[in-house]
This record gives C-alpha cells, structure tokens and sequence, in this order.
C-alpha cells in the first residue's frame, strides 16, 4: 500500500468555491460553489417558491418522482459507488452495498407518498359527537433544512430527500463538505426524474452558514445526522421549530457464555469495522462473559489481523481510508491516550495517512475517553464481565445510545435483557450495526430528537390537519 499525501481535504479554492479530495490519495476530484451567509435570502427565496411547487404535486407525482429516481439510481450504480470511494473513502464492495440500500430509501419513498395520507377519526365514539364524521389527512410542513454527514454520503441523503419529497416539503441540503459531489449527483437524478429543480436547494458553506440556515424564521423542520456538539448548537440556535437529530453512539454488544462465539465473533468484525469504525451503530464496546473471554478475543483478534486495509477501489480491501488524515491521528491518539492509562493494544494501531488499521483493544478503564466517547474510528474495546446485571450496567452507563447487540441462545434472557438496556434498538445475535431503512432509527437517553426510517421520517416532515363535517 502506498502513503497517501498530507495535505489538508475541501480547503478552499476560493471565497466562491470549495474543493473536494479523495479521501485515500487526497487528489482534487472537484470543486462546488460556496455559499455565505450573505446569500441567505436568495436561498430561502428560492426555497420558498420550490415549497409552492412541491406542496401542489399530487402524491401520484411525487411516488412517480421517486420511484423514477430509484430506477435511475439503480441503473447508475457504479458510477455512484465510485464517487462513494472516492470522496468518502469506503471500499468499492461497501459503497455497492450503500447504493442498493439508497434504491430502497427512494422506493421507500415512493410508497409512503401515496399510502401514509392519514385516518379517519371515529368522532361517534365519544358522547356528543354522534352527529359528527371526519378525517385527518398529512400536510406538507414547509421548508427543511438538511444537515447530512460523510458516513453514508448517498443514503443518508437519501433519507432527508425522499421522506420529504414524499410529504410535499422543499428542501434545503447541505452536505458535508468532505461529500458534496455525491449529494449533487442524487439530487440530478432526482431532477431527470422529473423532480422540479427548485425543490430542493443545495448549498455549501461553513458553520456560519448553517447557523444562518438553522435560525431562520421560515424553516420548519432541521433535520440533522452528526455530532453531539453540533447537536447542541442547533438546539440553542434554532428557535421555535422541529429537531430531528441523529447525533451517534458507543454501541455496547454482550456476548453471553451461551451464544455461538464464531458467529459473534464474525459478525463483531464487521460490525466495529465497517466503513473504517466510521459508523454510528458500530460495535465499539465488546462485552464478553468471562467463561468465553478467551476463545472470543482469540478468535476476533486473529480474524482482525487477517482484514486489508488501504485503497478503498481494490475489490480486495476490507478497510479503507478514514475521512482525513485528522480523522486517523485523532482515532491514533485516542489509542495511545487509554495505553497511556493501562490499556492494551491487541491489534492494529497503525496508521499511514487516512488509513488506521483495525485496531482491538483491552483493559480499557471505563473512564477513559475511549470507553466514554464514541470512538468513530476502527477500533473495538473488549471487556469481559461475570453476571447479566454487570453486563446491562456497562452497557447502560454510557448517556446516549442508538443500539445495542445481544449474543445469547436463551431466548429468555435475550427478550429480558432487550427490555433492560436502554436504547433506540437492539439486535439479538447480530452486531449493534445491523439497519434495514424502513425500521425506526433514532437515539435514547441524552440526544434523542426525532426517529429515521423512512416512514417515521416522514410523519416528522408532515403535520396533521383535521377536517371535521357536523351532518
């Protein structure tokens, strides 16, 4: 493999424009427009004319849209997974997989347009109301602003764009700097889809610029995928309208002494190092019951060692890049910081450039960063435990969580401890990463704003309005 180059990814060209690298050989792949926030009222201007379109297309259109779109997606599979590598760095066998799940999101989409309308309400089950029939129906909220992360850079597009395009809302994307061009490309397919172009507005600019875009009076809804910081300042900076946050994770997975350790094992691996660790429901704490300690942390550090990592087109690489060279010194100084503490590497710790080798480490003490933090990075913390109630405790004690994963054979136990950990989802005898795009997908405890899935998506980018008759 060779060393990437060190210089620095999207710094700027110009005032006006932004440039966009590869994330394994930091090589110029382009460039996009950058808006300030001077441009705020064209933005929005535009945006509110694409909402009197958007909102006037019958759900018919909007599902024939969609539903063109994913057929287009499909069709254009490789040329949207290359761009995937090479701006977000993931393998070319991740990125294929990221395409067919963004086909699903859209067709997703498409169905929720025409089947989620709404109900009628039984208004003569309730005394005095005898007389009365009616109904509510899903309006269209208004204007979206969409804040979406490198990580999945076309599906989590995806799952701002089709939701709301189903619900009749316009839309104003911004994408992450370090992904833009992937954003750009389904946005124009949705556009040869038929979509109007002013629906949907892109826009490309620094935290400025979002901050602008948050605290406007016309937007109705932010919806945003990152980090709990920014989380945060959106929180204080948005005013009287509707959050939906995704804001990450430290997944926790419990081996117990009676799962099929090969299978957990396997399934971990993926889990923790999916796209680089770069990944929100990923297997970060690995708590194994101590009768199986040994034979796992065998087994998952052998089969850790054995995964490739570097360029991310290679069919044969398992892990690629990281986002950045930032990225990895970051995720190499989180290592050396639970080492520096008493921790021990088992694997990994390796860096060149963006690439950080899958890394497998113990004796991690639970207030160290590592344990605390989410890692985003390829890197596992195993830990062994002795009884079910310890486990549940290290895996709840962490303030936010998205999901969990529970390895056992007794279905008793698994139901039971499903119930006691608190989290947006858990997986039993699976990693914490496993995610189909129609299931709810949000966050529990500490952050939790607001669910995924395209459905749920939807009801938060809808609002109900009731019409009542008295006959």
């Amino acid at each position: 493999m060779s060393t990437a180059p060190t210089e620095t990814r999207h710094s700027d060209v110009s005032r006006d424009e932004l440039l966009v690298h590869d994330a394994y050989d930091g090589q110029v792949i382009g460039a996009v427009p950058r808006s300030t926030p001077a441009d705020l009222e064209s933005i929005l201007a535009r945006a509110t004319a694409g909402f009197a379109i958007a909102r006037g297309l019958t759900r018919f259109e909007r599902h024939g849209i969609l539903d063109r779109a994913a057929a287009l997606l499909r069709s254009r599979s490789d040329e949207a997974a290359g761009l995937i590598v090479r701006e977000a760095g993931k393998t070319i066998r991740q990125a294929r997989k990221e395409v067919r799940r963004a086909v699903t999101t859209l067709s997703l989409s498409a169905e929720a347009a025409r089947s989620n309308a709404g109900e009628v309400i039984p208004f003569d089950a309730f005394e005095g109301s005898a007389d009365r029939r009616g109904w509510f129906t899903r309006e269209p909220l208004g204007l979206v602003v969409a804040i979406t992360p490198y990580n999945d850079a076309l599906n989590l597009v995806a799952h701002k764009l089709g939701p709301a395009l189903a619900a009749g809302d316009a839309v104003i994307l911004k994408p992450s700097p370090f992904t833009p061009i992937t954003a750009r490309f389904l946005v124009g397919l949705l556009i040869e889809a038929g979509m109007p172009p002013e629906v949907v507005t892109v826009v490309h600019g620094d935290r400025e610029l979002a901050q602008a875009l948050i605290a406007a009076r016309d937007v109705r809804l932010v919806s945003f995928t990152g980090g709990f910081a920014t989380g945060e300042a959106i929180a204080r900076g948005a005013g009287l309208k509707r959050l939906a946050m995704e804001l990450g994770g430290n997944a926790p997975v419990i081996v117990f002494s009676d799962a099929d350790v090969p299978a957990a094992v396997e399934a971990c691996v993926s889990g923790a190092f999916w796209a680089a660790g770069q990944n929100c429901v990923g297997a970060q704490r690995i708590l194994v019951q101590r009768e199986v300690h040994e034979e796992f942390r065998a087994a998952f550090v052998a089969r850790t060692q054995a995964l490739i990592a570097g360029d991310p087109s290679d069919e044969r690489t398992d892990v690629g890049p990281m986002i950045s060279h930032a990225a990895a010194e970051r995720a190499e100084r989180l290592v050396d910081d639970a080492v520096a503490v008493g921790a021990r590497v088992l694997a990994g710790h390796r860096r060149e450039g963006s690439v950080y080798w899958p890394t497998v480490v113990e004796d991690v003490p639970f207030s160290c960063a590592l344990w605390c933090d989410e890692a985003f990075a390829p890197i596992a913390v195993l830990s062994p435990f002795d009884t079910e109630d310890e486990a549940v405790a290290q895996a709840d004690e962490i303030e936010y969580a998205l999901h969990a994963g529970v390895f056992t054979s007794d279905l008793s136990r698994a139901l039971r401890v499903s119930e006691r950990i608190e989290a947006g989802g858990v997986m039993i005898n699976d990693s914490s990463d496993y995610r189909v795009d129609s299931m709810p997908f949000g966050g529990a405890k500490y952050g939790s704003m607001g669910r995924e899935g395209v459905r749920f998506a939807f009801e938060e980018m809808t609002q109900p309005k009731v019409v009542c008759l008295t006959i």
